[in-house]
């Protein structure tokens, strides 16, 4: 009984968690290669390790022959009885052989086969842990930087962390304890890469599942997240219950829940607005605490576009700081939001100035102009157009051939805004 390798084998497989029969035939993988290495070029060797005793035998294929001398790759009809009763001549036969002369090398190519086929084992192991966790959220501790990556010690395995996939506003320190989402588990030369996130938008929809029970028991469904990760997330959700209210039970019991989710994500500011079937209702929410004057829907061709009017106190609450809130509302909700300040409740001088910078938009029409147009009492296009070439010429004090370039411009414009 080989008692050492038995020793080596219970330690692997209790330490490393690798499966015995993997070891085994790790270690007959090894010494079969040591073994051919060593032997002549046309000797085909086997190695054989009992699973119970550990000992190891060598068999090698060998051509029965009538001569009472064999070659080395021959065997003796009186040999070959003693291993096959019915072996005749010229019969190809599997033979014990001595393993001997392996020698010094041979262990040695046996050692680093060995090594290779464990790691092997283990690499796989840690791929088929981690293939079907895709989607989960991981913790581990910040083992190094590569570059721009961040390598994340997983226990049994390493993540990683790629630039593309960390949140801008975040620094890490070797030892710092992080938790990611699993995008992605690949298998390659190097071993298995678990590609973790903290930017991506299932992060957040993740760690809502995890802290709130309505939502993992499938009463309360997340139906959309927009995310600028760092920055702000908006987070619709609709209940299947009437009872349950699906905004106040992810805001939790004074506001617990969303806290420790906003704690996680180092202060990201995170909206939770009530989903809706309603587009309307559902761009109303989205752009909250916002408060709009009217909400129209164009859908013409493949543009799919909502037109939103809001009261002038609310209109930069509705855009939000650099056009955020508005920009998460629009991929939210998944059309695009045209915003604009309600004219009806604007002063006459911004009236003016808006007039002023309409025109100015034209191909053709200067600012100058433009401005020439609303002294006169043109604020709009269809203002300018119900006037003939000759009362621009007057009013705006310049000759008919001008006038008339001016209506053309203006003419135009209206042309391709309807187009």
């Amino acid at each position: 009984m080989n008692n050492e390798l038995i020793a080596i084998l219970n330690y692997m497989e209790k330490e490393r968690g690798i499966d015995r029969e993997i070891l085994i035939e790790a270690v007959e993988f090894a010494l079969q290669s040591a073994a051919r290495k060593n032997a002549a070029e046309d000797e085909d060797m086997r190695v054989v390790i009992d699973r119970t005793s550990c000992d190891i035998k060598a068999y090698a294929t060998r051509i029965v022959t009538d001569s009472p001398k064999a070659g080395p790759d021959e065997v003796t009809l009186k040999k070959a009885l003693k291993t096959d009763p019915n072996a005749k001549v010229g019969d190809a036969l599997e033979v014990e052989c001595s393993t001997a002369n392996l020698g010094r090398i041979a262990a040695q190519t046996a050692k680093q086969a060995i090594t290779q086929r464990i790691r092997q084992a283990e690499r796989e192991i840690v791929f088929d842990e981690y293939k079907d966790r895709v989607g989960d959220i991981v913790s581990g501790g910040v083992r190094q930087f590569n570059r721009s990556d961040i390598v994340v010690d997983l226990g049994r395995a390493e993540g990683v962390l790629p630039s593309r996939e960390r949140v801008p506003t975040e620094e890490y320190q070797v030892g710092d304890r992080i938790r990611a989402y699993i995008v992605s588990v690949q298998n390659n030369q190097v071993g298995p890469a678990v590609i973790l996130s903290r930017s991506h938008p299932d992060f957040v929809r993740r760690l809502f599942e995890l802290e709130v029970s309505e939502i993992s028991d499938g009463i309360v469904e997340i139906k959309g997240i927009a995310r600028e990760p760092g920055y702000r997330t908006k987070i619709a959700v609709v209940s299947s219950d009437p009872k349950v209210d699906p905004v106040g039970a992810c805001v939790g019991m004074r506001g617990m829940r969303v806290k420790n989710i906003v704690r996680e994500l180092s202060g990201e500011k995170i909206d939770i607005i009530r989903w809706s079937e309603d587009t309307k209702t559902y761009v109303t929410n989205a752009l909250s605490p916002a408060r709009l004057a009217k909400v129209d829907i164009v859908e013409k061709d493949e543009e799919r576009v909502i037109h939103v009017i809001a009261d002038p106190d609310q209109l930069s609450l509705a855009i939000g700081k650099r056009g955020q809130n508005v920009r998460l509302s629009a991929k939210l909700v998944g059309w695009k939001i045209d915003i604009h300040k309600d004219e009806s409740a604007i002063s006459f001088e911004e009236k003016v100035s808006l007039a002023i910078e309409r025109l100015a938009e034209i191909d053709g029409i200067s600012q100058e102009t433009a401005q020439a147009l609303v002294g006169a009492g043109f604020l709009t296009v269809e203002g300018v157009l119900a006037a003939e070439a000759q009362d621009l010429a007057e009013m705006l004090d310049i000759d008919i051939d001008a006038a008339k370039e001016v209506y053309a411009a203006v003419e135009a414009g209206q042309q391709d805004t309807e187009a």
